[in-house]
């Protein structure tokens, strides 16, 4: 009875070739750089945004729960405003006049009205000054949407 001989170890995968230097400036390799999303962007019922906003009033909220501190914060960019609802630790960081980095924010509608929120699964950034001037003519929180319902017959 011949024997075969023991099989080859397949080849090594292929090394990725190093890429040439990026220009300065660029974003670190393997750090994904987040799309900044602008405020006249914004669609009821999308999640995901990454926005950085100043925030023009904050003014808290009586909540029927005990333990949450709950406030309504008007925040924008130089393409409009939008009312985002700001909990317990958030409302620390949403002072009137700071510039905020809002990650992974989401889209909650109230009343027919489009609020930005961040859940546990997004991050509030407090960051530097930013040099835009708010557009404070467009709020998207004053545009209401009719709740319509897709039946199919």
């Amino acid at each position: 009875m011949a024997t075969t001989p023991p099989e080859e170890p397949p080849p090594p995968p292929p090394q990725p070739q190093p890429q040439p230097n990026p220009p300065a400036g660029a974003a670190k390799p393997g750090l994904r750089k987040p799309v900044f999303t602008k405020v006249d962007q914004l669609k009821p019922g999308t999640n995901g945004h990454t926005l950085t906003v100043k925030v023009l009033e904050s003014n808290p909220v009586s909540s029927q729960l005990r333990h949450a501190r709950i406030a309504e914060c008007v925040v924008g960019d130089e393409t409009g405003t939008i009312v985002f609802t700001a909990r317990n630790d958030q409302v620390d960081l949403l002072k009137t006049g700071a510039t905020v980095i809002l990650r992974n924010a989401k889209i909650d509608m109230f009343k027919g009205s489009m609020r930005l929120a961040v859940d546990k699964w997004g991050r509030v950034e407090v960051t530097e000054p930013a040099d835009f001037t708010v557009k404070e003519d467009n709020n998207l929180s004053m545009i209401e949407y009719e709740l319509v319902n897709h039946r199919h017959t």
